[in-house]
């Protein structure tokens, strides 16, 4: 009995269809993750004050141009512990005012640096200014120089009381995940908080914020790079 020949099995040919296919969905979707990411903002409803905060990194910002995207405030870094002042910070701190932003100072705190230092340098970078926004203190990156939770608070203690003295309002703490978790500085200074965390409210602190970081990689055309997209609780 004669056997003709087989045909070619068609299982390869439909995987590789639906591998191809497969890859291309996530490429669309990867895609389209990022632009809703890039674009994203909490709802309004909720949340009706929101606002950025800029580093040192992101050059001439065009400030008439984020107001014009929805922003009604900037937090404007100072600098990053007591050796990188911005010089772009007067210019910024001035352009934010007359674009009709509100407005204020953040100082980077270096647990590895003295209080003081770091309190001279925000002193003799941030004017007295009535109309702007109570300064925030941004506590990030747990440092390599790794202090004891004593020795941070009372140093952080210091710094307050300094930046409180010069500027006449009550500090916001910007604290951060890592550093929370390290030096739980929800419970050992009583101020305002201010926490991170995309898409979600954030509840890793001992108590409750004012301010939230929602979006870290938000992006608008009047900034170089990504910005922290920043909202006020209602």
């Amino acid at each position: 009995m004669s056997v003709g020949p087989r045909k070619p099995a068609r299982f390869p040919g439909l995987w590789l269809r639906a591998a191809a296919a497969l890859a291309l969905a996530v490429v669309i979707g990867s895609a389209s993750l990022w632009w809703f990411w890039r674009g994203w903002e909490p709802s309004r409803d909720a949340y009706p004050v929101q606002g950025i905060a800029v580093a040192v990194t992101q050059g001439e910002i065009n400030w008439a141009g984020v107001r014009a995207r929805g922003a009604d405030f900037a937090y404007i870094h100072v600098s990053t512990g007591t050796d990188a002042r911005d010089a772009a910070f007067p210019v910024n701190w001035a352009s934010a005012r007359a674009a009709g932003l509100s407005y204020g100072a953040e100082l980077v705190y270096d647990p590895c640096a003295r209080a003081s230092d770091q309190a001279t340098l925000f002193i003799t970078t941030v004017p007295r200014d009535n109309a702007a926004l109570p300064p925030a203190i941004r506590l990030g990156d747990v440092p390599g120089c790794a202090p004891g939770r004593d020795r941070v608070l009372s140093e952080l203690n210091t710094l307050i009381n300094l930046v409180e003295a010069h500027s006449g309002q009550p500090v916001l703490l910007h604290v951060s995940p890592a550093f929370e978790r390290a030096y739980r500085i929800s419970e050992g200074v009583d101020r305002t908080l201010w926490l991170d965390g995309n898409f979600f409210p954030p509840d890793y602190a001992a108590r409750g914020w004012v301010m939230w970081t929602a979006s870290d990689g938000r992006r608008i055309d009047a900034v170089d790079g990504a910005v922290d997209w920043v909202v006020v609780a209602p």
